[in-house]
């Protein structure tokens, strides 16, 4: 950081001599360089400033140890908003008003002091601008509070400082606990399926588009495709290596961003945000909340944005990223939005990333569906109802009806399901089953992937509850040897009274709207030409009764 000269290099005589004032210091230099050298030695008493220190107001002395305890600087905008701004004043009106009398803010006291500075100083993300303290002049302030504020209005990832933000939940806010969530391998499952298949995806539990984004950071889906092999390895490992692999991926991803997917809130345009140094700020907080206690989420939402506000907005702005709210269109900008911007990230990475990779547990009152409370698992434990129902994995067995409907346990292998599914027509998938039903049309779909009748008989066979009904074997195996040999079809029927007019209709220019002869006075009538039809027959000198419309 810039030394004291440095600091007050290009201010005008008249605040020096402000400075020099509240200092109980003299100048006798007769131009600016002389005054700023003059100044300059003083200040720097090893004895005055403790003295200068102590004289200060309590909101500024507190600024002063923030300052301090972040290691002399704090991003602008964080700092004003938290201490106050500073007037803009040229020297004219600063002298004529005497506002440096008569201070607004603790940050406008800290800057007449000379205890203040304001500069722009280069970081990987780009240039910021900070308060800072003179960092000659810093060493000589006396350390005040002794906890070490993290290092995170310098942009770095926060590390574990063993004290954790906000406080153990209250009986009523953990009254009502939720079910673990372990359906993330489900419904990747179901997706990967329906993408092979080129299946528009179904409704899951966990929203489509997040999903896709678990299994893109894992290289599962790439550009939107599976791949083979990742797929593969993916589907027949145990339930908890893959949810491992999947929070793996997650926690080092640069384009997983939990921003865009907060629920109600629509980011437009092309701005960007660093989703990943976010996330590693965010968990490293949560690494200093004790294991398996009740945590509440409002106490942590809220300490915070007392303490950290700017966490993922590097150089505190609040204007520049253009995020509406959905239900209204309304733009969020500003500090004032905080809570439903940021909050909003806070809550929707506990209660959505982290609780879908089996990382907490929550709960909420008795009386309300908003989470209120979380329980971060212990690394030994998170896993534990996964791994739990990876032992009833291998034993969940299916069930086949005559009729070819496949009812398949959650538990069932994925890898069985998912070849499963890529065989049949989905129906409503149900609490903890899903449920298929295959047709002339998902074998013939299942054909042009490369996969056999006899894969599925013995895939069926291999996880069913009992013996697969041999009527079905029987349909299968004559399907695969005849193809399609019956069909339910709704057609529209002409039935007309004498044979003769029927013939007088065929050679009349309707001929070509008629289909199959059923009949000597019936035949079928092409879809969506009835009307024609009827003209043709009016033509002839008939009226005909339609029967109903089209």
């Amino acid at each position: 950081m810039p030394n004291l000269i440095q600091s007050l290099q290009g201010r005008d005589l008249g605040y020096l001599r402000i400075v020099a004032r509240f200092w109980g210091l003299e100048l006798n230099a007769p131009d600016t360089d002389a005054a700023l050298m003059e100044l300059a030695g003083a200040m720097l008493n090893p004895t005055m400033v403790p003295e200068i220190v102590d004289s200060l107001p309590t909101n500024s002395r507190s600024a002063l140890m923030a300052l301090t305890e972040a290691g002399g600087k704090i991003p602008w905008a964080a700092f004003a908003r938290r201490f106050g701004d500073i007037r803009e004043a040229g020297p004219g009106r600063r002298d004529r008003e005497q506002i440096h009398l008569h201070p607004v803010s603790a940050t406008e006291t800290l800057f007449y002091r000379a205890f203040l500075a304001r500069a722009f100083f280069d970081l990987p993300s780009g240039a910021q601008e900070f308060a800072y303290i003179p960092e000659d002049l810093l060493k000589l302030i006396p350390a005040g509070v002794k906890h070490i504020i993290p290092k995170v209005y310098a942009s770095t990832p926060l590390k574990n400082t063993g004290e954790p933000l906000g406080r153990p939940a209250k009986t009523k806010e953990r009254e009502n606990p939720l079910p673990v969530c372990d359906r993330l391998p489900d419904d990747a499952t179901t997706l990967l399926a329906a993408l092979r298949m080129g299946f528009p995806p179904p409704e899951m539990r966990i929203p489509v588009r997040v999903v896709t984004e678990f299994l893109s950071t894992a290289k599962i889906i790439v550009d939107g495709k599976p791949q083979i092999d990742p797929v593969r390895l993916f589907l027949e490992a145990p339930r908890k290596e893959a949810l491992d692999q999947l929070v793996a991926a997650w926690l080092e991803s640069e384009t997983f961003n939990e921003l865009r997917q907060v629920p109600g809130l629509v980011c437009e345009d092309e701005w960007t945000n660093q989703p990943l140094v976010t996330r590693e700020f965010l968990v490293a907080l949560l690494e200093a909340i004790p294991e398996n206690i009740w945590w509440s989420l409002p106490a942590l939402i809220g300490d915070i944005k007392e303490k950290y506000p700017d966490f993922q907005r590097p150089v505190g702005d609040y204007d520049s990223w253009f995020i509406t709210r959905e239900s209204d269109g309304t733009y969020l900008r500003g500090f004032g939005v905080w809570d439903e911007v940021d909050g909003a990230l806070i809550r929707y990475l506990i209660t959505g990333p982290l609780y879908w990779l089996g990382q907490v547990e929550l709960a909420t009152t008795a009386d309300a569906e908003i989470v209120s409370a979380f329980r971060v698992a212990s690394k030994i434990e998170r896993h534990t109802s996964t791994l739990r129902h990876s032992i009833t994995n291998d034993i969940g067995k299916l069930h086949v009806s005559s009729q070819g409907k496949i009812v398949v346990p959650r538990f069932l292998p994925r890898s069985a399901r998912y070849q499963i599914a890529r065989c049949c027509e989905w129906e409503e998938e149900k609490e903890d089953e899903y449920r298929y039903r295959v047709t002339p049309g998902s074998l013939k779909n299942a054909g042009e992937q490369g996969l056999k009748v006899g894969q599925l008989l013995r895939l069926l066979a291999k996880n069913a509850a009992a013996e697969i009904p041999p009527a079905f074997v029987k349909a299968l195996k004559r399907w695969e040897a005849n193809g399609t040999e019956a069909r339910v079809e709704v057609q529209t029927v002409l039935r007309v009274s004498r044979p003769d007019v029927l013939d007088d209709l065929r050679n009349s220019k309707a001929g070509r709207f008629l289909g199959e002869t059923l009949g000597p006075v019936t035949i079928v009538v092409k879809p969506g030409v009835q009307a024609k039809v009827l003209a043709a027959l009016a033509e002839l000198g008939l009226l005909a009764d339609a029967g109903g419309t089209e």
